[in-house]
């Protein structure tokens, strides 16, 4: 005589380390097995946009991946504006800022320079789409200055995003 199956809950993860259950299907929220990491909604079903990327650094390319994941490592600086991106169904690689949604339509080098000039007015705020701050900058003339030195600091280092939280180009 046979002893029973010892595992009490078919879909427990316990018993079962690869988190499928016992139909063979994923749980919900994830990718099927040995589909590419890409945007998936609450039901476990693709992002409608559908457009994968490969990204190019170094003579390698890496990916693919999805516009909603190259605008998450655009804002973890993982990509630069600068590195190449190549959809799935073209040979061509193209500059990461050419795909949108990823990077900001503003520019570092210019928020930098507005910080310089005229952060003590933050007009950097402005221009960044951070209206609330910009007008509370400009009444308190950047915070008798020491606003303004912080700012110029961290777009200086590119920490500080535009006001939809994408990377500056």
């Amino acid at each position: 005589m046979t002893e029973p199956n010892p595992q009490k809950y078919p879909g427990d993860p316990q018993q079962n380390p690869f988190g499928q259950d016992p139909m063979g299907q994923p749980p919900m929220g994830q990718p099927p097995m040995g589909q590419p990491q890409m945007g998936y909604d609450p039901m476990g079903q693709p992002l409608a946009d559908g457009r994968l990327y490969f990204v190019r650094s170094y003579d390698q390319e890496h990916g693919p991946y999805d516009v909603p994941t190259l605008a998450q490592m655009a804002s973890a600086r993982q990509l630069r504006a600068e590195d190449g991106v190549r959809p799935t169904d073209s040979p061509h690689t193209q500059p990461a800022t050419s795909v949108p949604g990823v990077f900001s339509d503003k520019e570092w080098m210019t928020a930098l320079l507005l910080s310089v000039f005229l952060g003590g007015l933050g007009i950097d705020r402005f221009y960044l789409g951070y209206t609330g701050l910009g007008v509370a900058k400009l009444l308190t003339l950047g915070g008798c200055g020491i606003w303004s030195l912080v700012d110029l600091v961290l777009i200086a280092m590119r920490n500080v995003p535009d006001a939809d939280g994408r990377a500056l180009r």
